[in-house]
């Protein structure tokens, strides 16, 4: 499933309509549902910014603040349930939702507590189950000890996790959601092309981050909140670190990761590049993840597993690197979060549904300490994967 040989000439595409239509929540909704009554839930409880957020359409960066709790009640049946502090009412009354109950937050001493209470008392009373999301990569957030005490009130309710409930239905994007994503990489793939332009030898580090971030942002981006990278001689050994002052040298291989968002929803992708000259292990390096990311793509299909995508990338990363490129996974879902699940990796044997949007993320490990990933951001079709970033050049591009 090759594409073209760089990133010069990058279509532009139209800009999808913000939010969602009120059906597109019904039919979440319907989904949960079915799921909850096949489970024996009688409701979930959502406290977290994603699962709030998919089920009510409530964005806002009021999220960003610790201080005050956020909860959302699915009931088997009927429209969810918001209960949340005054300052995001209005907000919240412009999503398709009916009942939303606030209090004047914070209040430390009965943060929506009673609230919750007397909302959630008839399930305890009747011994029903409620939901909660327990597993990986999710969290309680509130204080744990109003969560105690919300526990306390409601000595007859059962809680059951609902993390693979929940995960499994926003790993499969509906097409409103395909169309925010292709939106997106559409803008990053877009901003890579124009690096270029501002990267050159003697450069910065954190100045060729700073100019990509304004790039992106003129190009239609909301947000650039993640961006890392590295430059090194012959490849680079850290890919989190911030962005230092050393400028670009001759050698170096420069790699920049993005997560870009628009409406809420992400890319997330990277490129290398070779500043003024490609050393022979840096281009086999570049053409090994290449392949890989190929073989990835191509295993991208209902049928096979994440664990498939991880054995077809690993198998073409052990010609350069014995571990097979084993750094925990070779990539994730995608979606209102930077990374979500499921994980392309030898634990992970969830089934690849069309729809889902995947990253296909390989890495090596080479010379002495050095290593080079390489992302792409794909949605799975009914037999084939699609690209939704501008696929990179098949060699090692030079600056």
């Amino acid at each position: 499933m090759s594409g073209s040989a760089g990133l010069t000439e990058v279509p532009t595409i139209a800009a999808p309509a913000r939010g969602f239509e009120e059906i597109e929540y019904r039919s979440r909704m319907a989904n949960a549902q079915s799921k909850m009554a096949e489970a024996g839930l009688a409701g979930i409880l959502l406290m977290t910014e994603p699962e709030v957020r998919y089920f009510t359409g409530f964005q806002t960066l009021f999220w960003q603040s610790p201080t005050r709790p956020w909860f959302v009640f699915l009931p088997v049946e009927g429209k969810p349930i918001a209960v949340i502090p005054e300052i995001g009412a209005a907000l919240m009354r412009q999503s398709w939702l009916d009942d939303v109950r606030t209090w004047s937050a914070p209040a430390p001493h009965d943060d929506g507590i009673s609230l919750l209470t007397e909302l959630l008392s008839p399930l305890a009373v009747s011994q029903q189950k409620l939901g909660v999301m327990k597993g990986h990569e999710t969290s309680l957030r509130m204080p744990l000890a109003d969560w105690e005490r919300l526990l306390a009130a409601l000595p007859g309710l059962e809680i059951q996790d609902a993390t693979g409930l929940l995960q499994g239905l926003r790993m499969v994007k509906s097409p409103a959601e395909i169309a925010k994503h292709a939106y997106i990489c559409s803008i990053g793939s877009r901003a890579f092309a124009k690096v270029p332009e501002f990267a050159a030898i003697g450069s910065p580090l954190e100045e060729v981050f700073r100019e990509f971030r304004r790039t992106a942002l003129a190009l239609g981006a909301d947000d650039a909140p993640y961006l890392v990278g590295a430059a090194d001689q012959g490849g680079y050994a850290d890919v989190i670190s911030p962005p230092s002052r050393r400028t670009l040298q001759t050698s170096d291989v420069l790699m920049m990761d993005t997560g870009c968002c628009w409406d809420g929803y992400f890319c997330d992708f990277d490129r290398n590049w070779a500043i003024g000259h490609a050393d022979d292990q840096a281009k086999r390096a570049y053409d090994v993840l290449w392949r890989a990311t190929e073989a990835g793509i191509e295993a991208a299909r209902p049928g096979n597993t994440c664990r498939d995508l991880f054995l077809a990338m690993s198998a073409v990363i052990a010609e350069m690197d014995e571990s097979g490129g084993d750094v925990g996974r070779l990539g994730h879902g995608l979606g209102m979060q930077l990374t979500e699940q499921p994980s392309h990796a030898a634990f992970d044997e969830t089934p690849i549904q069309e729809n889902m949007v995947l990253t296909i993320e390989p890495s090596l490990s080479y010379a002495d300490g050095l290593m080079m990933v390489h992302e792409e951001n794909i949605v799975v079709g009914r037999e084939n994967a699609r690209l939704l970033t501008e696929r990179a050049s098949p060699e090692l591009p030079l600056i």
